[in-house]
């Protein structure tokens, strides 16, 4: 993969972005010396710069004055200080990119000014091990090459998709909250495995990688879940009689009342 070289700074050094930068170094072809963050914290200053080897800094000015793209990877409920602050310092020149959920592009444009180039990016926590679902959507004044860097920058850790705003709050009440949903199976299931005999770490494993390959199954073979699970089902056996008790407690209406209820709260949380 050739080089990339624009200057990439993050504001805000926590696990996201440390995920996301180990991400860029590894596997987008970002070299150490064009990725910066400021950080408020001392201890995370230091830890980010421990798990990438990248340069770090107190000022979030001094970040977005050297820097070309700038990812806002801070919590939503400081990022309005955080944008009162930099907007002094961002120019059309500068490619915006923010995780941070709930906040709206018009939010971003409101506080940064008209016409820049802003990107809203909702990754989920599976980014830590390279294995993200990401969706992005953008403001007018971005360029396809922009498009191209971002889609880069995310593939790196894992798989991205662009699309309308509003579908954003979808895509988080899916794949932003939903590993904690399949968090709650997986232990669910250790727990009947169990409640059967195993012991528990064994359990946890095969729980665990039971998820891990039902979901490579359905990624590398592309064939519709339902398909799969048919496979699966023989006539009278074990796995049949297994799937009448998911269907008889609502295993499927409430993993829709899960996603939807967290669509919901997103709306809800960005209307504030």
């Amino acid at each position: 993969m050739s080089e990339l070289t624009k200057r990439i700074g993050f504001i805000g050094a926590g696990q996201m972005a440390t995920a996301l930068a180990q991400g860029f170094l590894q596997r987008a072809g970002v070299a150490p010396e064009y990725l910066a963050a400021s950080e408020a914290f001392e201890s995370a200053r230091e830890s980010f710069s421990q798990k990438t080897g990248v340069q770090t800094m107190e000022s979030n000015v001094q970040l977005v004055t050297t820097s070309e793209v700038v990812i806002l990877a801070v919590k939503p409920q400081v990022i309005q200080d955080v944008l009162e602050e930099i907007r002094p310092c961002v120019t059309p020149n500068h490619l915006i990119i923010s995780i941070a959920a709930g906040v709206t592009l018009g939010r971003l444009e409101d506080a940064l000014g008209a016409n820049l180039r802003l990107v809203r990016v909702m990754p989920n926590t599976p980014c830590l091990i390279g294995e993200g679902a990401s969706a992005f959507c953008f403001s007018d004044a971005v360029s396809q090459e922009d498009l191209d860097i971002v889609a880069r920058l995310l593939k790196s850790v894992g798989r991205c998709f662009m699309v309308d705003e509003s579908k954003m709050d979808a895509v988080t009440g899916l794949s932003g909250s939903g590993p904690a949903y399949i968090y709650l199976v997986i232990e669910a299931l250790a727990d009947a495995g169990v409640m059967a005999g195993l012991p528990r770490d064994v359990a946890q494993t095969l729980a665990a990688q039971t998820v891990r390959g039902a979901a490579g199954m359905v990624l590398e073979t592309k064939e519709h879940p339902g398909l799969l699970k048919d496979k699966v089902t023989s006539p009278g056996g074990t796995t049949i009689a297994g799937m009448k008790e998911l269907e008889s407690h609502g295993v499927r209406a409430a993993m829709y009342d899960a996603v939807l209820a967290a669509t919901r709260r997103s709306k809800e949380l960005g209307a504030k």
